[in-house]
């Protein structure tokens, strides 16, 4: 998705600092901009007043690029359009195909670079023989448009490989300029702090003193979840609000999904980007019975066909839960074929006695998309063949693959679905951040989900 470019004021580049003097220097950072400097000419910039994001990013991008002098932004886990140039301006310097997304052979090409240098290169410094990334030459990045919106305060924590040397810290203020007001600022502020896993488990008690009181606690974990994780059993308990990403949920989804479940029967609010990208799927079904000639035909439907790209079957399984969960279907058994398409066969009972069978198909595509199990195609059919509810949605990359309508008395509603402009991570987050509170549909839903699993 294009953005447009925003001026960017560094009221701190990124400054190592002890881990005793973090809220000192953030502190005089805003000193240095408050409206007591009694200097009309100055910049007046407002400090982080709505909530404390917490960022868990066990991927190591953004590091290296901002330790090779490739990225200049904040070092925050938070990927967007600056993170994006920088990955590209990396991949031209050391001849990769130029895509901006990251890879295990771009990881690999910094880390030898960075040994070449021996690591003495500092954060922000100058690589002066590779090309360099323009500040703002990706336009206005994720953590901008947050804090365009929600001065707030992200304290990022990068668990590192090796020998436990402690954890490092650094501190950091940036500011996107507004058009309407130039002279007053509304600012994010950053803590980063890297170290060991197990470092960073020592520090959890500076993580809780570090967050503002009184304000919403968020945490963005990107990982799969797990309880044997100390770390994340401190930081979930900190939090009012966990946010996951299922589509990252690759050597477990099943097992991951259950996790989820099973932290929200525990009372914690658990958030899951990968549910927002089926709103255009959801949207779709229901509105296919709304016309009042199909609007009971609805009743009729008791057989579900699901195909998603190959990989991470979260995306249906959500799906299907959400189907079950408005249609009152309760998971009865289901069977799994070890074929191709990881097929899978789920029965559900009605009250009324009646049964509906559900097939997912994992499809193997060449060219997979930027979110592992994309959902490509769902029909929805009777075997009432007077009954009026054949409908049928396809991705618009994709297309209907298996899906084709079948003859006979039926004629299916045909449908296409367009994504949402943006799916990545980043972007749902920075919508996610202007609707915090509880999502009932999403918990009922996920209720059906686990039991399905379960079966």
């Amino acid at each position: 998705m294009a953005t447009q470019s925003a001026p960017l004021v560094s009221l701190q580049a990124p400054k190592d600092v002890s881990l005793s003097q973090v809220e000192t220097e953030l502190t005089q950072i805003w000193q240095s901009y408050s409206e007591a400097n009694g200097n009309d000419a100055s910049l007046v910039a407002t400090r982080a007043s709505t909530f404390t994001l917490i960022v868990y990013e066990p991927e190591e991008t953004q590091q290296l690029l901002a330790m090779l002098g490739f990225y200049t932004g904040p070092i925050d886990g938070i990927d967007g359009p600056r993170t994006d140039a920088a990955i590209q301006a990396a991949q031209a310097a050391h001849s990769l195909p130029v895509t901006g997304q990251s890879s295990a052979e771009l990881i690999e090409k910094l880390r030898a670079e960075l040994a070449v240098r021996n690591g003495k290169l500092p954060v922000g410094g100058s690589a002066k023989h590779l090309p360099q990334y323009a500040l703002d030459a990706g336009g206005m990045g994720i953590a901008d448009a947050i804090a365009a919106q929600n001065p707030c305060r992200i304290i990022s924590l990068f668990p590192v490989a090796g020998e436990d040397e402690g954890v490092s810290a650094q501190v950091s203020a940036y500011c996107p300029i507004q058009k309407q007001n130039k002279s007053s600022l509304i600012c994010c502020e950053y803590i980063t702090l890297k170290g060991t896993e197990t470092a960073l488990e020592r520090v959890s008690g500076l993580v809780s003193s570090l967050l503002i009181s009184d304000l919403p606690r968020l945490l963005w974990w990107k990982a799969a979840p797990t309880l044997e994780q100390e770390l994340f059993q401190r930081l979930s308990k900190l939090c009012n609000q966990v946010i996951f990403d299922s589509s990252r949920f690759t050597a477990d989804p099943e097992g991951d999904l259950l996790r989820l479940s099973g932290f929200m029967k525990d009372g914690l609010q658990v958030v899951d980007l990968n549910w927002r990208r089926l709103a255009a799927w959801q949207e779709l079904t229901a509105g296919a019975f709304d016309p009042p000639e199909r609007r009971e035909s609805v009743q009729d439907v008791d057989q579900v066909v699901i195909d998603y790209e190959k990989g991470n079957p979260t995306q249906a399984l959500m799906f299907l839960g959400w189907l079950a969960s408005r249609l009152g279907w309760e998971p009865v058994e289901r069977r799994k074929e070890d074929d191709i398409y990881d097929l899978q066969h789920i029965t559900f009972a009605r009250a009324d006695g009646r049964t509906i069978e559900a097939e997912l198909a994992g499809i193997p595509t060449a060219d997979a998309g930027e979110v592992a199990g994309d959902m490509v195609s769902l029909k929805l059919n009777s075997t009432n063949a007077d009954a009026n509810c054949c409908t049928v949605l396809c991705s618009e990359t994709t297309g209907c693959m298996r899906m084709e309508a079948a003859g006979g008395a039926q004629a299916c509603a045909i449908n296409q679905v367009t994504p949402m402009n943006d799916q990545k991570a980043e972007t749902l987050l920075s919508e996610q951040l202007q609707r915090l509170g509880q999502d009932l549909l999403y918990e009922e839903s996920m209720a059906v989900t686990a039991d399905i699993i379960r079966h």
